[in-house]
């Protein structure tokens, strides 16, 4: 084959590739305009133009710069982290049920945060022991998945299964004991929240660069989801490719759950219904996954903070209401 034909064959898969990133793109700008401008006190379009402009009132601008566009990008954000870590592990797995969340990470979080809650410390502490707990439960889940042999991805679900148990177990004994004043803030965490998500650059940049770094790995990663034996006969270097995809994923899953809590059903609905639509090739899934995750935590987001407004709902309630019918039907049809 010359190398015009190659080209000339190439454009229209390029073409294919960039045609729903783009279409999701564009959705995920409306969900961030619609995010901003619904809520308590709604505004218009002309609003936020003028915002933007630098000009129009101070409550306006308190709202839109300081509150609305921090939160809604962080949620874009988290989703996005959310999805990508949830469409790793599926490959990892071969299991289109697998979830970061399975595996312990969120529940390893959870313990570090409430730990750090406990001790009466906030803010970037609150975080920065999420990330430890994340990691903790990481070395964990390898560790004892690794045993004296290699791992399988059986041995390493059931044993993220188990630590995910006893991390639960740990939560509960940790609100047992926890005074009564700060079990409100806990328990609100635990459900996700994004009330005081107000830096949403560190997880965006995350995200970025974790897409950019899995760009080049697609081909790999379409053969790995075959199975390591046929992706190790076609000259995939199967080990590293497993540890990094585990440490991407670990990664992704703890900035998320350092930024807004627990999370559920976007990890694991997303890159399942990505796949019944687009396919199985991870260069288009995983960058799809970043731009649909982020669009359906803005919209459960923005309801949570419209449904009984002025009163705001735990956006962990909201995903679980709109995952569970729609990862049963995505199940039925698999069916």
């Amino acid at each position: 084959m010359s190398a015009a034909s190659a080209e000339a064959m190439t454009i229209p898969r390029r073409r294919s590739l960039c045609l729903p990133l783009g279409v999701l793109a564009l959705l995920g700008l409306v969900a961030l305009l619609l995010s901003v401008t619904l809520g308590s006190a709604a505004l218009s379009l002309g609003d936020v133009w003028a915002v933007v402009g630098g000009e129009g009132s101070p409550l306006a601008r308190t709202l839109i710069l300081e509150l609305r566009i921090p939160r809604s990008l962080s949620a874009f954000a988290v989703g996005g982290l959310l999805a990508v870590a949830g469409g790793l592990m599926q490959v990892l797995l071969r299991n289109p049920l697998a979830d970061p969340y399975v595996l312990g990470l969120s529940g390893g979080a959870s313990v570090g945060a409430l730990a750090a809650m406990l001790a009466g410390l906030g803010g970037a502490v609150i975080s920065g022991s999420a990330f430890a707990g994340a990691f903790l439960s990481t070395l964990l889940v390898f560790g004892l998945a690794h045993g004296t042999g290699s791992w399988t991805p059986s041995r390493l679900l059931l044993t993220g299964v188990v630590v995910a148990a006893g991390w639960g177990a740990v939560i509960t004994l940790m609100l047992a004991i926890s005074p009564a004043e700060r079990l409100p803030g806990m328990l609100y965490w635990l459900m996700g929240d994004l009330s005081y998500a107000r830096s949403p650059w560190p997880p965006l940049a995350l995200l970025l660069l974790i897409c950019l770094l899995l760009a080049p790995l697609g081909r790999s990663l379409n053969v790995m989801a075959r199975g390591p034996l046929q992706a190790a006969a076609l000259g995939v270097n199967v080990r590293p490719l497993e540890w990094m995809i585990y440490l991407a994923a670990s990664v992704l899953t703890a900035m998320a759950v350092t930024t807004a809590g627990s999370i559920g059903f976007v990890g694991l609905v997303v890159p399942h219904m990505l796949r019944l639509v687009l396919g199985n090739d991870q260069r288009l899934i995983l960058p799809a996954c970043a731009l649909a995750g982020g669009i359906l935590l803005v919209l459960a987001d923005t309801l949570a903070r419209t449904l009984i407004a002025p009163e705001q709902l735990p956006v962990g309630v909201i995903t679980a209401l709109l995952g569970v019918p729609t990862f049963l039907f995505l199940l039925y049809r698999s069916r």
